[in-house]
């Protein structure tokens, strides 16, 4: 880290699977967002969290999306970034974002742990998607049969616009 006096740790819990985003030259951005929990409780009891945006960029060299294929939402890691910030337009206004772009990762729970959570997370989509299966394929009642239309004895001369439709 080039910089001692803009870095720093945050250590928490992933809310969701990363998001890739692929740059023209080939490189990547790898944006995902870490809870982390406060070191105080407060008067209840009770300890808060901060939701901490976080993004990495992965050179076009790296084959995939190098250590941040390995995580998903759950896995507990630590991540040490440096802050950065965006100034940009939006509607008229200029807009200033901080952001913490990830210098290193390092990984807080043995493989097995996360390997173990993906695999029931693979279970329960499976499970829920063979539940909508079976909705699909099961046929819908069979719709009740519309009464046949009896022919009449009418002669097509008492009527003034023609033959009957049936």
């Amino acid at each position: 880290m080039s910089n001692p006096r803009n870095s720093g740790t945050v250590i928490g819990r992933l809310t969701k699977d990363p998001v890739v985003f692929n740059n023209q030259d080939g490189s990547k951005k790898v944006a995902f967002t870490l809870m982390s929990d406060h070191d105080y409780t407060d008067a209840q009891g009770n300890r808060g969290a901060d939701a901490v945006p976080v993004e990495a960029f992965v050179r076009a060299t790296t084959n995939g999306t190098g250590p941040f294929s390995s995580i998903h939402r759950g896995d507990l890691v630590a991540v040490a970034v440096k802050l950065k910030q965006d100034r940009y337009q939006k509607n008229g206004v200029e807009v200033f974002e901080l952001k913490a772009v990830v210098q290193s990762i390092t990984f807080l729970e043995p493989r097995s742990v996360t390997q173990a959570r993906v695999s029931e997370r693979v279970a329960a989509a499976e499970a829920q998607n063979q539940a909508l299966q079976t909705q699909v394929q099961d046929p819908a009642p069979a719709a009740v049969a519309a009464p046949a239309v009896a022919t009449s004895a009418v002669q097509s001369e008492e009527l003034p616009f023609g033959e009957p439709p049936f």
